[in-house]
């Protein structure tokens, strides 16, 4: 038995690992990276021949930095089960249509400018929709806390990770030559007092922890915090004139600021304006969202059962064609706009951005993790000028960064998982992933204080004997 690491080492996107028992393979995640363009695009299409020959695949959740290339590996002849939570499922069937569609729409804007240049260069996109559709085909929806073996010598049973709908603690049970061990793959942890979804569940008797650490050195405000600081830039904004610009990731992030608004309007603290949900893909899964109340905390599942929309502030206006959105951006009506992509990669946000970003009336509010050399980072590192499609444009417009409306576990949640899990069990071993490389050191040390015997940080192409 081995665990071998491949993506989401010394970086936080293209979550993906290798169990190896007897004589299979099972893959841990299969998803997109995130970052240079180029790069991105190199990496993304690099399937290792072992992972499409692989027996399966357990997906933690739906975010496409950890499914997203799961179509790549079906291109490429895997024909495995995808074993993940039933709303992961229901998340995947939009959430990987839409990445393969946005795949065709940029290899065509491509060709159509080699023809125009006189280039014979040709870009086939890293996967199509038919790609992505027989991938959901595949996957196979497993509830929380029920086992299933799926491979000789692995059961797998799904807890509540506390991240996303849907999101799950993978706990594998491993038998190999007699040998026992005990495996949990947190995927991306929660946080405990986040308001949409319960808490992550703490399990007994670990052997080998995988775990994420996104923010292994930094800590989150609380919501309180949170909310008050948002309802201060909404305010201001709005007295200025101006519009306050979301970048948003349309899986949880674009669900947790429509909480917050709605929070923020029943106690009365910020002004009764428009607020426009520009993604049609963050449409969808907030409905989505709406069909799974068994997976959200006491209180929003109560909302949802009295018909209390909790996802719907005043003033809220869903936009989906195309053309609604352009006379949006061009419009100069004060107001509130969550837009996709999450990092400022891609999606209606950058055309929001062209327009707004020179505006000093306008807020920008970075509200998730910005991977490095994306615009999002570029933003929060406070550049003065940066490229949108292509184009310098001057940052006038107001930034602000909001952490504490991450999902992702901060320090303080991710010591005291490892220590609770430590105390109801023995583990021996903890790995390192999907984090930046002086996150998860700060991480490292602090669970070596702990008395963690062994820590082990993550790095590309390592084997670990289990």
């Amino acid at each position: 038995m081995f665990l071998e690491f491949y993506g989401a080492t010394d970086t936080v996107t293209g979550s993906m690992h290798r169990l190896h028992v007897g004589e299979v393979d099972i893959l841990l995640d299969c998803g997109l990276f995130q970052g240079h363009r180029a790069e991105a695009n190199q990496r993304n299409r690099e399937v290792p021949s072992w992972a499409a020959k692989s027996h399966c695949l357990v997906l933690s959740h739906a975010h496409i930095d950890h499914s997203g290339n799961i179509p790549s590996l079906v291109k490429r002849g895997f024909e495995g089960n995808v074993y993940c939570t039933p709303p992961t499922r229901d998340l995947c069937s939009v959430m990987l249509r839409d990445a393969a569609l946005i795949q065709e729409q940029d290899a065509r804007h491509l060709n159509k400018r080699f023809q125009r240049e006189g280039s014979r260069e040709h870009v086939e996109p890293i996967y199509t929709i038919d790609d992505a559709q027989q991938a959901i085909a595949q996957m196979v929806s497993l509830p929380l806390h029920r086992s299933l073996l799926i491979a000789p010598g692995v059961t797998l049973t799904f807890h509540n990770a506390g991240h996303v709908l849907g999101s799950a603690l993978t706990l594998l049970d491993l038998e190999e030559a007699g040998r026992h061990v005990r495996l949990l793959y947190t995927g991306d942890l929660g946080r405990r007092e986040l308001p949409l979804l319960e808490a992550p569940e703490i399990l007994k008797n670990i052997d080998f922890l995988l775990i994420e650490s996104t923010y292994g050195n930094r800590m989150h405000p609380t919501i309180e915090t949170l909310d008050d600081h948002l309802a201060e830039i909404v305010n201001e904004t709005i007295k200025r004139g101006g519009r306050v610009l979301i970048p948003s990731f349309a899986l949880e992030r674009a669900q947790e600021v429509l909480y917050a608004l709605e929070r923020l309007h029943n106690r009365k603290k910020v002004p009764r304006v428009p607020i426009y949900i520009d993604s049609p893909l963050a449409i969808a899964i907030t409905e989505i969202y709406k069909l799974h109340p068994e997976s959200l905390d006491t209180d929003v599942r109560l909302q949802l059962l009295n018909h209390d929309d909790p996802f719907s502030p005043p003033g809220l206006q869903y936009v989906s064609d195309v053309a609604a959105s352009r006379r949006l951006q061009e419009s100069s009506e004060p107001c509130i706009v969550i837009a996709g992509s999450g990092m400022c990669e891609g999606g209606r946000i950058l055309h929001h951005l062209m327009h707004g970003l020179e505006d000093p009336r306008n807020s920008v509010v970075i509200v998730g993790f910005m991977a490095q050399h994306t615009l999002g980072r570029r933003l929060v590192e406070e550049r003065r000028k940066v490229k949108v499609f292509g184009v310098d444009r001057d940052v006038r417009a107001r930034v602000h960064a909001l952490d504490g409306l991450s999902a992702h576990a901060d320090r303080k949640d991710l010591v005291d998982f490892v220590r609770k899990v430590s105390a109801v069990g023995h583990v021996k071993r903890v790995a390192l992933v999907h984090g930046e490389e002086e996150a998860r050191d700060a991480l490292g040390a602090a669970l070596r204080e702990q008395g963690v015997p062994q820590v082990i940080p993550a790095t590309k192409g390592e084997r670990i004997p289990l």
